[in-house]
């Protein structure tokens, strides 16, 4: 059973996704919030899977509210998904680098909630992989590119080409057909990228590659 805390300021949006995921038989809503800190304190006593995370709302924005629930070492396996509107800001992309596992726009079909929540909480894809790619470029665009941390030194040639693919939004089977090796293969590759990168997911695998200039978006002079 997927548990889930939902969090937004709007008492129907709630209600919205609370219908939604209830309908399903491997999904329970266990908590709701009406504001960041209401979301923190729920992971806190119910560590849910997964936390769908309004991006603005009072008392504590989701950004924060993310930034707290990774940062807590008692809540390693909760997932956030940031949830926004098109009208897309930075706060979304920092949400991200600080540990989001990626981001659902609100009025996604009632399906793509559903998918989102399930591979999150698997751990083991992005969400909406070519829609959170165009959103990272698009902020990663507005930044001054940062110098490569050490960690990627430590990378191995062939898991700086897997990264690179992971960015593109492959899954771990289609790495593996791009590379002609087994998905058990690509799924080692991908999971060893993540420790030595102290990545908590593949989103965040995303975003330091961006940040590598693996993938480039234009980055801004300094």
């Amino acid at each position: 059973m997927i548990r889930a805390v939902l969090a937004d300021d709007q008492r129907l949006v709630r209600a919205g996704f609370r219908s939604i995921l209830s309908d399903e038989d491997d999904i329970e809503v266990v908590a709701e919030a009406a504001n960041g800190l209401e979301a923190v304190a729920g992971a806190r006593e119910h560590r849910p899977d997964v936390v769908l995370m309004d991006i603005r709302m009072p008392e504590l924005d989701g950004l924060e509210a993310t930034r707290r629930i990774v940062a807590d070492p008692r809540l390693d396996g909760v997932r956030v998904i940031i949830l926004t509107t098109f009208d897309l800001d930075d706060y979304v992309y920092g949400a991200l680098r600080a540990g989001a596992s990626g981001f659902l726009v609100k009025d996604t079909e009632p399906a793509e909630l559903i998918h989102a929540v399930r591979v999150v909480a698997r751990g083991d894809a992005l969400i909406a992989p070519s829609v959170t790619r165009r959103l990272i470029a698009e902020f990663a665009a507005r930044v001054t590119r940062p110098a490569p941390g050490p960690e990627l030194h430590s990378l191995t040639e062939r898991e700086r080409e897997v990264m690179a693919l992971v960015a593109g939004g492959l899954s771990n089977d289609e790495i593996a057909a791009r590379l002609v090796v087994s998905p058990a293969t690509a799924k080692t590759h991908v999971s060893r990228i993540m420790t030595k990168l102290g990545a908590r997911d593949r989103a965040q695998v995303v975003v330091l590659a961006y940040e590598a200039g693996m993938i480039t978006p234009g980055w801004l002079t300094p």
